[in-house]
């Protein structure tokens, strides 16, 4: 199920919770963040090349594309038994920002990602058949979990893909994990 929660920054327990797409898509579009609900209807095996993947998602890719001038699409694919899962995730788990938008569209599996915006930290559940673009500048930080397994496409306006500038910030220790949010909330 696809989850926000909205939390001070400074207070971690405290929070808002909204667990209908629409109002999320309104919540977070009131801070900048594109949230959509795609059909992700194709099935996958775990040996899917990326562009069969692409290919299955070719018509709404191409809106994108047309639509912010996008420059790549690449799918990023982890599983529980990949073999460089824990850096990956410490690697994402630090705040951070991109000087272009970062689009994720999920089909398949799902991950957490955390939006740190005007003193409030927006933690939102993706799913299969979520897409979420985080603006330019946004502090953030992503959790696939301990045992990753999801398949997003991913799109890029600068040709060289994902480029992060981390903020150095320790803020992401004061959230729950992935699996802390899934036992509270799931």
């Amino acid at each position: 199920m696809t989850l926000l929660t909205i939390h001070p920054d400074d207070h971690p327990d405290e929070m808002t919770v909204l667990d209908d797409p629409t109002q999320i898509a309104r919540r977070l579009d009131e801070v900048g963040v594109l949230f959509e609900r795609w059909t992700a209807e194709q099935a996958f095996t775990p040996e899917a090349s990326q562009e069969d993947i692409i290919s299955a998602y070719q018509t709404s890719v191409n809106r994108l594309i047309d639509r912010y001038e996008f420059q790549t699409a690449d799918v990023v694919s982890l599983r529980p038994d990949h073999p460089q899962k824990s850096e990956l995730r410490a690697k994402f788990l630090n705040e951070h920002t991109h000087a272009e938008f970062e689009v994720r569209f999920f089909v398949e599996g799902r991950g957490l990602f955390y939006l740190h915006i005007d003193r409030k930290v927006w933690l939102v559940l993706c799913e299969k058949g979520d897409l979420l673009s985080v603006p330019a500048g946004v502090k953030h930080w992503f959790d696939m979990g301990k045992n990753p397994d999801f398949k997003c496409i991913r799109l890029f306006s600068n040709p060289e893909g994902w480029v992060a500038q981390f903020t150095g910030d320790s803020i992401a220790e004061r959230f729950p994990t992935f699996e802390q949010f899934l036992a509270r909330h799931a």
